[in-house]
């Protein structure tokens, strides 16, 4: 795999056969060549939460899918939809963290916001 396109999804096998550094820096040379503006201090948490996301998918983690699925049928792109579940995923490790939860605790507080979540909802910034 040689390169990285959020709206196209990458061929799952070959997305997990490569090093997980390597998937991040797909991810960071995709939004440099795109020319998006990141803080420098974020761009490899964003890259991160890109590569947590497509792994989840690549691994056919059914409650992500059809979160993207539906996401991308309210109107999202693929790589905007990206976004609003990797910040799920973000609060997902603040949860774990802040709060020492056991995982299955964590993943099940995860997949039901995941159910919840909505476009409408993830553009007002109430997600």
């Amino acid at each position: 795999m040689d390169s990285y396109n959020p709206e196209h999804a990458p061929v799952a096998n070959e997305w997990l056969e490569i090093d997980e550094d390597e998937r991040l820096m797909l991810v960071e040379q995709y939004h440099r060549d795109a020319r998006i503006r990141l803080p420098k201090s974020a761009r490899r948490v964003h890259a991160t939460m890109h590569t947590i996301v497509e792994n989840q998918l690549a691994l056919n983690d059914e409650p992500v899918v059809k979160a993207l699925d539906r996401l991308m049928r309210e109107g999202l792109t693929r790589h905007d939809a990206l976004h609003a579940i990797g910040y799920l995923v973000s609060e997902q490790i603040y949860d774990i963290l802040k709060h020492n939860e056991t995982p299955d605790a964590s993943k099940a507080r995860y997949y039901a916001a995941i159910e919840r979540l909505t476009a409408a909802a993830w553009l007002s910034g109430k997600s």
